[in-house]
């Protein structure tokens, strides 16, 4: 164990921190080595990932891969599983996972099952947190394919605006914003730079092409003054607006006309 007390605390240069059951040092498992093997074997061939492409790294978030007559493709479970987070979850929760991935497959492809599951994980109740290591680590959970700036980057602070690189990683950014950079329009800037310095991420208001240049905040650096201005609007129920004359709003837009 890394400590003899019952929690112990993570943090990085992001301001967060929680507390985490104590366990063992984290060691790659057999089940990690063959998921991130089988993924990268996978992944590599498949045709039209949002993600980009290789290299990649395995991201712990659901991966259910499927097959077609155009290849391998990629649907994800309705949760995926953090390494840290399989410390507190509950194996009859970690269960519903595997019936929901078990019936995907019995349903659709029972040989692809068989592929990528030759010893039965899909059919083994999990009811201890043995049976939740295993899931967590398996190519079930382990094997959504990221580039590793979007799986763990870090957007600088005080980078010249509007010149904040992209992405940001999904470990360090809420899902909901990391995600809007795999779909949205090459010339809107999301990640901006506050009056500060800090990196911050925005979305328009209105639909392309309206002429209306207002933002709305969707991320500001914790501890920042644009994050005060963004909870002191939420907690009177409304969103965070700048005005099209907002230097942040002119860095969104400054790729189109």
């Amino acid at each position: 164990m890394s400590s003899t007390e019952p929690v112990h605390s993570e943090s990085e240069k992001d301001p967060w921190s929680i507390n985490v059951a104590d366990h063992p040092t984290r060691a790659d498992s057999p089940e990690y080595v063959a998921a991130r093997q089988k993924m990268n074997e996978i992944a590599t061939g498949a045709t039209g990932l949002i993600y980009g492409l290789p290299p990649y790294q395995d991201h712990h978030g659901g991966a259910l891969w499927l097959k077609d007559d155009q290849g391998w493709f990629l649907v994800r479970n309705v949760a995926g599983i953090e390494w840290s987070a399989q410390f507190c979850a509950e194996p009859a929760k970690v269960d519903l996972l595997r019936q929901n991935a078990k019936r995907l497959y019995d349903l659709l492809q029972p040989q692809i099952k068989q592929e990528l599951d030759p010893d039965g994980l899909l059919d083994t109740p999990i009811t201890d947190a043995a049976g939740v290591a295993k899931w967590t680590d398996s190519i079930f959970n382990a094997g959504v394919p990221l580039q590793p700036t979007f799986h763990t980057g870090v957007l600088p602070a005080n980078a010249p605006a509007p010149a904040v690189p992209e992405p940001g990683g999904v470990h360090h950014y809420p899902t909901p914003i990391a995600d809007i950079q795999l779909f949205k329009f090459d010339d809107f800037q999301l990640w901006v730079t506050d009056q500060e310095g800090n990196p911050a991420a925005v979305a328009p208001v209105d639909a392309r092409g309206s002429g209306n240049a207002s933002v709305h905040v969707l991320y500001a650096t914790p501890g920042s003054q644009l994050a005060a201005q963004k909870q002191a609007a939420e907690s009177a129920n409304t969103p965070l607006i700048l005005g099209p004359d907002h230097p942040i709003s002119q860095q969104a837009y400054v790729n189109q006309q």
